[in-house]
């Protein structure tokens, strides 16, 4: 089989792709322009990486030129890095002190100076043509996957991070948008770096067929990824919009949770006012919404919820609507009432929100629970 050709057209695919589809985030009318314009910039260098395939098939680019379009993949890392912040963070902006994200590029061309770009062509060649054999290269290599791998682990905490945010201030299933978006695109990213990790390995321990399989296999991955981020800026055009910057875990405002008396009567006001004035009926409550009713600071409410009840705002929320839920399920002068008229009166806005909270809080589902004796 002619892996060659196989590679050079599935490459030529993925960058005409990769460019398109970075064109249209770089002119689409949207609020979110940081975040469209650091995604395009991912998708541009990953294109020009990819491109090492069939590039040379055209053009001929000097030697120092040439390393320069390798080192340029040091920027991938902390381009997604960013843009998922920016994904995170409605009010996201690039700083100054973001500058430091442009080391790991630098750290490689300060390396490569001496016995590179300070060099005669004859030596250039040579050097690049046994780079993976030189100090150097061997340096760069580990330096590489120590930094994707520090950026990989800051990505997870901050997504992690998010999800605990969003489920200590908010409610609504929408507002969960942005964090399965960021879920997927880690965990496809994450099976990409797998493969791409696989293929390096066979280059150096394997033969080349079996390494220009596994590159055939990255492509067909990249199609698919390219062809998964259209759909999905088809099918979300608008994701929800992000949380504040400064806004901060429980943990992070108290470290310390201490019981005393006037917790106890917060405790006390705050379950009294969630009985009688039932403001979880209302299916967009915020913890934002609940400490204006309440006459109460966002970040105590936020530590009194989640340090002293040890529940998460989504699940103390949601504890009152399956009461309420379970409640008129088992009311027989109820009985005509459909399970989806019920979600919608307790403050739920979807079934499938509902079912998950109900059978968590249960262990059975709306319908076996009215059929329970």
């Amino acid at each position: 089989m002619n892996y060659i050709s196989i590679l050079s057209v599935l490459s030529i695919l993925i960058v005409t792709l990769f460019l398109f589809f970075s064109g249209f985030l770089l002119t689409v009318k949207t609020d979110k322009k940081l975040s469209n314009r650091l995604l395009a910039a991912f998708l541009i260098i990953t294109a020009i990486d990819i491109s090492a395939f069939f590039y040379h098939n055209f053009i001929q680019l000097p030697l120092g030129l040439e390393m320069l379009r390798v080192r340029i993949s040091s920027f991938k890392d902390p381009l997604l890095f960013l843009y998922i912040l920016s994904v995170i963070y409605t009010n996201f902006n690039l700083k100054k002190k973001h500058l430091v994200h442009i080391l790991p590029w630098l750290v490689h061309i300060i390396v490569l100076i001496p016995n590179f770009f300070l060099v005669d062509e004859n030596s250039k060649l040579t050097f690049f043509n046994n780079y993976e054999q030189t100090s150097e290269g061997k340096f760069l290599t580990i330096f590489g996957r120590f930094i994707s791998a520090s950026y990989f682990i800051a990505e997870i905490y901050y997504v992690l991070r998010y999800r605990k945010l969003l489920l200590e201030n908010y409610t609504d299933k929408n507002a969960f948008k942005n964090y399965n978006w960021l879920k997927q695109l880690l965990i496809l990213l994450t099976i990409g770096q797998i493969i791409t990790i696989v293929k390096n390995n066979f280059r150096s321990y394997y033969s080349l067929e079996a390494t220009d399989v596994l590159r055939t296999i990255t492509l067909l991955f990249g199609i698919f990824f390219i062809f998964w981020l259209v759909l999905k800026a088809l099918n979300s055009p608008k994701l929800f919009r992000g949380i504040d910057v400064n806004l901060l875990t429980s943990k992070e405002i108290s470290k310390v949770s201490v019981v005393d008396q006037k917790v106890n009567e917060q405790l006390k006001s705050l379950k009294k006012y969630m009985e009688t004035e039932k403001p979880y009926l209302n299916p967009s409550l915020t913890i934002r919404n609940l400490s204006e009713e309440i006459k109460m600071n966002s970040r105590d409410l936020s530590v009194l919820i989640n340090q002293n009840l040890n529940q998460h705002f989504f699940d103390f929320v949601n504890e009152y609507r399956i009461k309420d839920a379970m409640e008129i399920l088992k009311n027989p002068s109820k009985k005509e009432f459909t399970v989806l008229e019920i979600l919608y009166e307790v403050g739920f806005n979807s079934k499938s929100s509902f079912n998950t909270a109900f059978k968590k809080h249960t262990n059975l589902t709306p319908t076996q629970f009215r059929k329970s004796p």
